[in-house]
């Protein structure tokens, strides 16, 4: 993937309003993809010899979103999700673009929901701690 311009969003709406439009999510889930998108985004800037930044996957986000999951929650993650109606990594993907529909995420070209089908599955990313997880920064 080369380097490209990443889109300059201006919301029309608000994340409320995206997850009541989209209407399958709690709204806590929309903020989780949100704060989870600021975090990966701040660790793969940070991981670039050059500090020049670019556009996140939906692969990209999706780990990021299981890594801050794990983080904040342990072994509850995919508990907190469920309840909140996020059970697979395409769940992520629709929350997203529901952002992106209210003007709250922006997108490239090449993006496309299926870039979050079955990324991992939710029953064995969540169920072990087994995983390497890169040390998370704050936004």
């Amino acid at each position: 993937m080369g380097e490209q311009s990443l889109p300059i969003v201006q919301p029309d709406k608000t994340v409320e309003d995206a997850a009541e439009a989209c209407g399958r999510y709690a709204v806590e889930a929309f903020y989780f993809v949100q704060k989870g998108l600021a975090v990966t985004a701040t660790r793969i800037h940070a991981e670039r010899p050059d500090g020049h930044s670019r556009h996140i996957t939906g692969q990209e986000l999706a780990q990021g979103l299981r890594d801050l999951a794990i983080q904040r929650w342990g072994l509850l993650a995919r508990t907190v999700l469920s309840q909140w109606g996020v059970n697979t990594t395409l769940d992520f993907g629709r929350i997203v673009y529901a952002m992106i529909d209210a003007g709250i995420m922006g997108r490239c070209d090449e993006d496309q929901l299926a870039d979050f089908k079955s990324v991992y599955d939710f029953r064995s990313a969540f169920s072990e701690q087994r995983y390497k997880i890169a040390p998370m920064v704050t936004a």
